[in-house]
């Protein structure tokens, strides 16, 4: 049997659905659903997502997590964050929270970064410390994990 793929948008789909269902079995703390706002902020996360994998096809190296970089990318949305494909996936999330209405709704959303820093982003930075040595260094050091600032 084949083993079930670790890989981020698997994590941020199962945080969605979660999401889903702690906002219709578990409501705690109804708020007004905001739909334009929560697609605005799912729709940012989606661009932000395509822009960033933008980058990766255009230095030729792999998007997936568990594969050895070939280029260190610090170009584009990379200049303002070292994971915008993951606050990407994480805005979307935020959208859906908005858009169900309730505080139940956003614990997922707030466990999706530790879970994908702890799951992934840990060993990327690893890797690419591993490849491209005081270059990554000073790259990871400048620039947020999350945002710059």
């Amino acid at each position: 049997m084949k083993k079930f793929p670790d890989l981020p948008p698997i994590w941020a789909l199962a945080m969605a659905m979660l999401s889903w269902l702690l906002a219709g079995i578990f409501p705690v703390l109804l708020l007004p659903p905001l739909p334009l706002a929560a697609t605005l902020v799912g729709a940012g996360g989606l661009t932000l997502i395509l822009w960033s994998a933008f980058w990766f096809r255009r230095k030729q190296t792999s998007i997936e997590p568990h594969h050895t970089p070939t280029a260190l990318i610090v170009e584009g949305p990379y200049r303002l964050s070292r994971n915008p494909i993951y606050l990407g996936m994480a805005l979307i999330l935020a959208g859906l929270a908005l858009w169900f209405g309730t505080v139940s709704s956003w614990l997922p959303v707030l466990a999706f970064p530790v879970i994908i820093a702890r799951r992934f982003i840990d060993g990327e930075e690893a890797a690419l410390r591993a490849a491209f040595g005081s270059e990554a260094e000073d790259y990871l050091t400048r620039t947020g994990r999350w945002l710059r600032f």
